[in-house]
């Protein structure tokens, strides 16, 4: 099934409205979080949002995915830009894979040349 994304960023807006008026320090945080990460203003915002939507994918967040979306075509980025960005994060969260899954063949490993069983605490 085909995701809506315009309406999941209008519901995602108004979800989020809502815990803004429930606790405005949570907003106010987010926001001095992202003020925070532009500081040097070193990135075009084109490229800030390729890359925000690149990490978007990699979180698995819609939601964040709906909003770095449409923040990138607003700032003028192409299809071909993204798919480059897009294959940056596969890459990088295979490779992510692949470390893991050394680290957790490392760890099954070190339980099996032992004959004392794990101590949990």
């Amino acid at each position: 099934m085909r995701v809506n994304w315009m309406e999941l960023t209008k519901k995602a807006m108004k979800s989020i409205g809502h815990l803004a008026r429930g606790n405005e320090k949570i907003m106010d945080c987010i926001n001095n979080l992202d003020q925070a990460g532009t500081v040097h203003g070193a990135l075009h915002p084109k490229t800030r949002e390729l890359v925000a939507l690149a990490v978007a994918s990699t979180t698995r967040c819609d939601t964040c995915i709906a909003l770095h979306a449409r923040a990138a075509a607003e700032a003028g980025a192409t299809r071909e830009e993204l798919l480059e960005v897009l294959g940056i994060s596969v890459g990088l969260n295979a490779g992510a894979a692949i470390v893991s899954s050394s680290k957790a063949l490392e760890a099954f490993d070190s339980f099996k040349e032992t004959d004392e069983p794990p101590q949990y605490q």
